[in-house]
């Protein structure tokens, strides 16, 4: 009995859904006759009712309102809408805003078409007095949405004098119109809404500030509605802003202002300051072919690649470069000491590690497998080669480096893979599944979801025990695995080389150093810090490590045949 309750109450609720659903399908095909409050209404049960997440169902209803706008409202679509913002407050605030949104942004299709032309005339001195019952506070809305009140009804001065004044519009008009606004702006900068009231002032074209107020919006990185200010202030203002923007390192920015304005000649430098510091964020993330496509027709910013390459110490990437560009003239005049700055950087020497083992035979892999299940702790992290093209899939892993605290081991998987799958399957699966070992990587599932990529057909990377990444211990440490290691061990990781090619073979010497680095600098981070009592610290709270241990046994799958 109690079933057969439950399923009639569920039939009585789908019908009621059904029936709701109909009449809100029926009332949008024709808006004629259905008030702006009763539209609301409707609209509000639409969006309670659907199953979606908020931000699908916002995006789903604004599709019914763009397509219901169409449906003859009255008197106008401009006009309906407008009507519409002023209920919207009485439905509660809770999603008071999303609505509003919604509602302003469905009118931007209907802006060019000539049918509505008066309409949208008429609406915008409605849309005027709604402005100014939202500055009064009589009509309860986010200034956001007062801008984009402003913006979409394109409001000037005389629509809002009009709404003010009520009356044939004379000068006097006007200057009231602006007076009464200027006192929103003043009040909107008190309560630092910044963006707000740039948005009235360059509108209305209310000047009371001066340049502090721009130094104000720098400082709160309110960098958009400053340059809207500066602009509107004129050449004098934008010139001061392109120099604090300087001032800051702010080199896009300026640059952009730069040429927004035609101002090369006030600053004749900036642009290629720009260049400059492009090609050293590009540096600096490993992105050596990317910065010299970026560099190739000026010999200027070439020669400042082979400086940034020399003061990495990237020895082997400023040899290229001369000879490619034939720079060695210029690389002869830098004095290497005043430009190698390599003592910034953790070195491989300073972590004692007896040996780096290359491994690209089954004996060598047989060896190392053997040899690291004898360890208790070891450090794994993997390299592939940088794909550049947009949209492409990455290239497939082609390293994978294990280190202990005294020696490091590179496995070739390209051709470990190529020559016994099976053999490579099975002693990574001893390794990675292995409960005695404890496998320390920074961002490692990354890695791992890049290893059962390039290798599918491979178990090994598919299942792990005992695998703890450090990067969850230190939320709060920028710099990636480099900025850990300098607030841990007190220097840096040199990265220079991270995006180099990784399936050349052989591999450079420092490429091998800078590989078995990455893995042998985990496990010094994890015995330098695993005695100490607050290892690990995240929102304040002392974190302990080994809840941070994570498995996954994948046994849906069958052994690997071959």
């Amino acid at each position: 009995m109690g079933r057969l309750k439950a399923r009639m109450r569920e039939a009585y609720e789908s019908n009621q859904k059904n029936e709701h659903r109909s009449i809100c399908l029926h009332s949008f095909s024709d808006l004629s006759h259905v008030s702006a409050a009763t539209f609301m209404y409707l609209l509000k049960d639409c969006y309670f009712y659907g199953t979606h997440k908020a931000t699908a169902k916002f995006r789903i209803l604004q599709q019914q309102v763009k397509r219901a706008l169409n449906n003859d409202p009255q008197p106008g679509p401009f006009t309906y809408i407008v009507q519409c913002m002023y209920i919207i407050p009485l439905l509660g605030q809770s999603h008071a805003e999303g609505f509003s949104h919604m509602l302003i942004s469905s009118l931007r299709h209907l802006k060019s078409v000539e049918s509505v032309q008066k309409d949208f005339i008429d609406a915008k001195c409605l849309a005027a007095r709604l402005v100014l019952d939202i500055l009064a506070s009589v009509v309860p809305h986010e200034e956001r949405i007062l801008v984009k009140l402003l913006e979409t009804f394109d409001i000037e001065l005389k629509d809002m004098a009009h709404a003010f004044c009520g009356s044939e519009l004379g000068d006097e008009d006007l200057a009231a119109a602006r007076e009464h606004l200027k006192q929103h702006v003043q009040y909107f900068m008190k309560s630092e809404s910044y963006v707000t009231a740039v948005a009235l002032m360059t509108r209305f074209s209310i000047q009371c500030c001066d340049e502090s107020f721009l130094i104000k919006l720098i400082g709160s990185k309110q960098y958009k509605a400053a340059e809207e200010w500066a602009a509107f202030m004129g050449k004098e203002m934008i010139i001061l802003i392109i120099q604090k923007y300087l001032d800051v390192k702010m080199l896009k920015s300026a640059n952009e202002l730069v040429k927004q304005y035609d101002l090369a000649e006030e600053f004749p430098d900036v642009n290629y300051l720009y260049k400059e510091s492009s090609l050293k964020k590009l540096a600096e993330k490993g992105c050596w072919d990317v910065a010299e496509v970026r560099a190739k027709k000026d010999t200027k910013l070439m020669e400042y690649l082979v400086y940034l390459a020399m003061e990495a110490g990237y020895m082997e990437k400023v040899d290229e470069l001369c000879e490619r560009y034939s720079l060695e003239g210029y690389v002869k005049s830098l004095v290497p000491e005043e430009v190698m700055c390599q003592s910034d950087y953790l070195e491989l020497k300073k972590l004692i590690l007896e040996e780096i083992v290359w491994v690209d035979e089954i004996n060598g892999l047989l060896s190392a497998t053997s040899y690291i299940e004898a360890c208790k702790i070891i450090g794994v992290d993997c390299e592939w080669k940088p794909n550049y093209e947009k949209g492409s899939r990455p290239n497939k892993v082609a390293i994978i480096q294990i280190a202990s605290d005294k020696k490091a081991f590179i496995f070739d998987l390209i051709k470990l893979y190529e020559d016994d799958p099976k053999a490579l399957d099975c002693c990574f699966r001893r390794i990675m599944c292995s409960s005695n070992i404890l496998k320390l990587g920074y961002n490692l599932q990354c890695d791992l979801h890049q290893l059962s990529q390039s290798y599918g057909e491979l178990l090994c990377f598919q299942s792990y025990e005992m695998l703890l990444d450090i990067q969850k211990l230190f939320k709060e440490t920028t710099g990636g695995l480099s900025g850990l290691s300098k607030k841990i061990l007190g220097a840096g990781l040199n990265k220079t080389r991270r995006n180099s090619d990784w399936e050349q073979r052989p591999l450079s010497q420092n490429q091998k150093e800078y590989a078995a680095l990455d893995a042998a600098v985990l496990v010094h981070i994890f015995h330098h810090v695993r005695g100490q009592p607050q290892f690990g610290v995240n929102e304040g709270r002392q974190v302990e490590w080994k809840s941070h241990i994570v498995s996954r046994v994948n046994r849906a799958r069958s052994p690997l045949r071959f």
